[in-house]
């Protein structure tokens, strides 16, 4: 059974992804700072799933994590850097504190689980796949999003380079930007927000969080083997 690591697994479109893989038959471990009422699900009804809490800001303490929670689940066949902080607000109004915690989450500790993961993939010879969850707002833009877009444009960045540098380890890194959804994340919109932004869709609709989700299994899948270096947009054709 294949082990696939997922970040941000207590709730959303991490939660969604976890169950995808699962229900494909993968052995998922998930990362997440607690348990919630839908982890507590995914132990109840999956054997091929363990979860683990893990604060993501704590980014310095990644190889410790590694080594003592996920190498003994391995060897690792893909890695889905899902979670993330949203700061929202206006650039005059940026502040350095929840700055930093945004990047550690967003950034930092993705790289650092790539690391480690990559290394892992490598030690055991694995056609491992990396695959990163982005945003629709690193392209075109969004008031009050430009910090968060920065954290998700420094990933895609990342991760066209990592599929430079493993490709011929055979180990691939692509970046799925979603569109909207309706999470936890966007709950702070009001609807009229929201429909101004789905509007500016092809479909005029919340980008479906189970697409997204059939995407991750996709690439995670080894029927997906040339397919590196990219980003997918799973946004509803946003214009």
């Amino acid at each position: 059974m294949k082990t696939v690591i997922v970040t941000g697994d207590s709730r959303g479109l991490g939660n969604n992804i976890t169950e995808t893989l699962l229900k494909d038959g993968y052995k998922v471990v998930g990362i997440s700072r607690k348990e919630s009422d839908e982890i507590k699900n995914l132990k109840e009804n999956y054997e091929n799933y363990i979860h683990v809490n893990y604060d993501l800001s704590n980014s310095d303490k990644i190889k410790e994590f590694y080594l003592k929670e996920l190498k003994p689940h391995g060897p690792i066949h893909g890695l889905v850097n899902n979670a993330a902080l949203a700061y929202d607000d206006i650039t005059t109004n940026a502040a350095i504190e929840p700055l930093e915690k945004m990047f550690k989450v967003n950034v930092l500790t993705a790289i650092m689980l790539t690391k480690y993961a990559i290394r892992d993939m490598m030690l055991n010879d694995i056609k491992g796949s990396i695959v990163h969850i982005t945003s629709v707002c690193a392209h075109t833009g969004y008031k009050g999003l430009s910090m968060y877009a920065a954290t998700k444009g420094a990933l895609e960045s990342f991760s066209k380079t990592v599929a430079r540098e493993f490709g011929t380890k055979k180990i691939r890194s692509n970046c799925i930007a979603p569109g909207f959804m309706e999470t936890s994340m966007s709950k702070t919109l009001s609807d009229n927000q929201k429909d101004r932004i789905y509007k500016r869709t092809s479909l005029k609709e919340p980008t479906d969080i189970q697409s997204v989700s059939n995407t991750v299994k996709f690439l995670i899948d080894e029927g997906s083997s040339s397919i590196t270096g990219q980003v997918l947009h799973v946004d509803n054709g946003t214009i």
